[in-house]
């Protein structure tokens, strides 16, 4: 819990993750502030902040942030993650981090968390049931299966797709389209399937957990539903989130981003 001077936030990406963030945190969320924005068009950035927080924030470059904030949330390209969380981890500071497919390229990144103070916390994002998955994970999971039905246009351009010369344009029914781990899905479907990597995270890995991914002309929201077997419990859960102005994007994972920031200057805090 934060006390005193409020804790300095920065967002790296104003997309509509990074977007929504900022003018939560320009709005106002008790125990913080919104110290400073970067994105890769400048001018653009300062347009769109202007109308969303009631004061300036400094836009500035990726290599500009780390000493205006004790806090980075990356809301970025997946390949921008090292260069934006590095700076903050070495300085013992936080990094929120929403790419957590690429957190499986650059585990590097624990490791410096780890020697220098920092912490990444990979919020629950698009997903449902982690803080029981996390709970389960405490005794002996013995299986966790993740299924992902998405609209075509989810998964539309996916290198996976495009390597593996698998067409979904123009399909008339459900289509599997991919069956492995989240380590797998990581390279193949980078835009896509963080949640399965933050599932495994918080259970038993990326190499462990089964996933199947599914194109489904038939919908109109990305679905998933996960399956635990464990000594303590056997739970299913399932979640069909609306899209956001970003087709790959749930609109619910601004939020569960939010959620996380407002529980650390929280006086209750509810969830694991």
């Amino acid at each position: 819990m934060t006390t005193g001077t409020p804790l300095r936030v920065a967002v790296a990406g104003l997309g509509a993750v990074g977007t929504a963030v900022a003018a939560a945190l320009g709005t106002g969320i008790p125990g913080l502030a919104l110290a400073a924005v970067s994105a890769r068009d400048a001018a653009a950035a300062r347009g769109r902040l202007a109308g969303l927080v009631a004061r300036p924030v400094p836009v500035v470059p990726l290599e500009e942030l780390e000493p205006l904030a004790d806090l980075v949330v990356e809301a970025a390209p997946a390949a921008l993650l090292p260069a934006i969380v590095e700076p903050f981890l070495r300085a013992g500071k936080g990094a929120v981090v929403l790419s957590a497919g690429a957190l499986l390229r650059a585990d590097h990144l624990i490791g410096l968390a780890r020697d220098h103070g920092g912490q990444i916390t990979v919020p629950t994002g698009a997903l449902i049931g982690l803080d029981a998955v996390a709970a389960a994970a405490e005794g002996t999971i013995h299986a966790v299966r993740m299924i992902t039905r998405k609209p075509v246009g989810g998964l539309l351009g996916a290198p996976y797709l495009v390597t593996n010369n698998i067409a979904i344009e123009g399909i008339t029914e459900p289509m599997r389209v991919f069956r492995g781990t989240p380590r797998e899905a990581a390279v193949g479907f980078p835009a896509n399937l963080n949640v399965a990597v933050a599932l495994s995270l918080a259970g038993i890995g990326p190499d462990r957990t089964e996933l199947e991914i599914w194109a489904d002309p038939t919908l109109t929201r990305n679905t998933h539903r996960i399956e635990v077997e464990a000594d303590s419990a056997s739970f299913a859960m399932s979640i069909e989130n609306v899209p956001s102005e970003n087709p790959r994007t749930g609109r619910i994972t601004a939020l569960s981003v939010v959620a996380c920031l407002r529980k650390m200057g929280a006086p209750l805090r509810v969830g694991t």
